[in-house]
């Protein structure tokens, strides 16, 4: 029980003087003070012993905690924290683990995020509602080389006013951060430069997706564009995700945050510093940043090199013998039954094949891609969203 609510060091003197004065009891005090005997005697204690400046509050801390951490494991994480500013408690403690002088004791993940807090090194994050996870990939990507992610993190400005164009490959199953360049320009030419580069220093994934913007896709038939058209003649197939879904490639998403973070917030001063600034992060992320999805393992511990090497041929598909094969012509039209049917300008001078499908249906095909059916009126019509269909006789736009 404590004293009522006035001044609490006015209460305590007043307390004191009138035990001081003799003229009532202790006992009797402490029940018109509403405090405890107990609490009453060592009032006075503390009172006769410095005055009324004894009386003040006091801490109730413990003059030694046995589990307070130590001033070698508190310098650790702050020092490594400072080194890799967006590091969260969990990263930083795994890569404390691997790393650290044996000696220094490390913390728990909430121990470290407390001290985070408390040294201003975090900021509380707004919770924001995640769309439910979706898979748009036929294939799996629980191996390495299954699926690739490639896509723009969206331009900026250096600081010398340049324009750049950051566009980033990633491994789907482990992370592994297979390349972050800053393209001169963000088209079919220089994007498949960094593409051919990557075959050929870590072999071909099954499939690559990415979203439907040029140049990994166009507004015609099937989506095809020339730098999928070529992905096909690798070997690879192009995979999208659904339009205006960027959670489908949401591993890739993630990524872009932390490169923004450590990149470009703010830019370099020129291009030249950026590309470093891109080398750094790609080092880091690969080989020391551990990754709470792989077990708070590094990408790079994670990656192995496919098992398809490239060979650098473009190898148009191959039909089964007996499969009607018609070449696209320059105008991006095809022969049939003694008329043309205008396909894709992406495909001018590929073979596609035509198929009666079960339904009765021509089915025309690139390769491993549907890119619809010809009409009886010799037009090509293909689905788009849902059970809509498309029909084109001409060159979109």
């Amino acid at each position: 029980m404590g004293f009522r609510e006035t001044c609490a060091m006015e209460e305590r003197v007043r307390f004191c003087v009138s035990v001081e004065s003799g003229e009532v009891s202790m006992s009797e005090l402490c029940r018109q003070f509403g405090i405890s005997r107990k609490t009453g005697y060592e009032v006075l204690r503390r009172w006769r012993s410095g005055g009324a400046a004894a009386l003040a509050p006091r801490s109730h801390a413990p003059h030694h905690c046995p589990h307070a951490l130590a001033e070698t494991s508190r310098e650790a994480v702050l020092a490594l924290r400072r080194r890799y500013p967006s590091w969260g408690p969990k990263k930083l403690r795994a890569f404390l683990q691997a790393h650290a002088d044996p000696v220094i004791v490390v913390p728990a993940a909430s121990t470290i995020g407390e001290l985070l807090r408390r040294e201003g090194l975090s900021v509380a994050r707004k919770r924001r509602r995640r769309a439910p996870p979706c898979s748009v990939s036929p294939f799996a990507q629980a191996q390495p080389n299954d699926v690739w992610s490639m896509d723009f993190k969206g331009w900026f400005r250096t600081g010398d006013g340049r324009r750049c164009d950051p566009f980033t490959l990633q491994d789907q199953a482990s992370r592994y951060l297979l390349r972050v360049v800053a393209v001169p320009r963000p088209d079919t030419t220089h994007v498949w430069s960094v593409l051919e580069a990557a075959f050929r220093e870590f072999g071909l994934p099954r499939a690559i997706r990415s979203d439907n913007g040029a140049p990994f896709a166009s507004a015609g038939a099937a989506g095809l564009s020339g730098l999928s058209v070529q992905l096909i003649k690798a070997g690879v197939h192009p995979e999208r995700i659904a339009p205006a879904s960027p959670q489908q490639n949401g591993r890739l998403e993630r990524l872009h945050r932390t490169l923004k973070d450590e990149t470009a917030n703010p830019p370099a001063a020129n291009l030249k510093a950026q590309a470093d600034r891109f080398v750094r992060f790609r080092q880091t992320y690969n080989e020391e940043r551990p990754h709470e999805a792989l077990g708070m393992a590094t990408p790079a511990a994670a990656y192995t090199d496919s098992s398809r090497p490239w060979s650098g041929r473009l190898r148009s598909p191959d039909y089964d013998q007996g499969t009607c094969v018609r070449r696209v012509r320059q105008n991006g039209e095809i022969k049939w039954r003694g008329g043309t049917v205008y396909v894709s300008m992406a495909l001018v001078g590929e073979p596609v094949s035509i198929e009666e499908a079960d339904t009765g249906q021509l089915e025309l095909r690139y390769g491993p891609v549907f890119i619809g059916y010809i009409t009886e009126d010799l037009k090509l019509r293909w689905p788009t969203r849902g059970r809509k269909t498309k029909t084109v006789t001409h060159p979109p736009g």
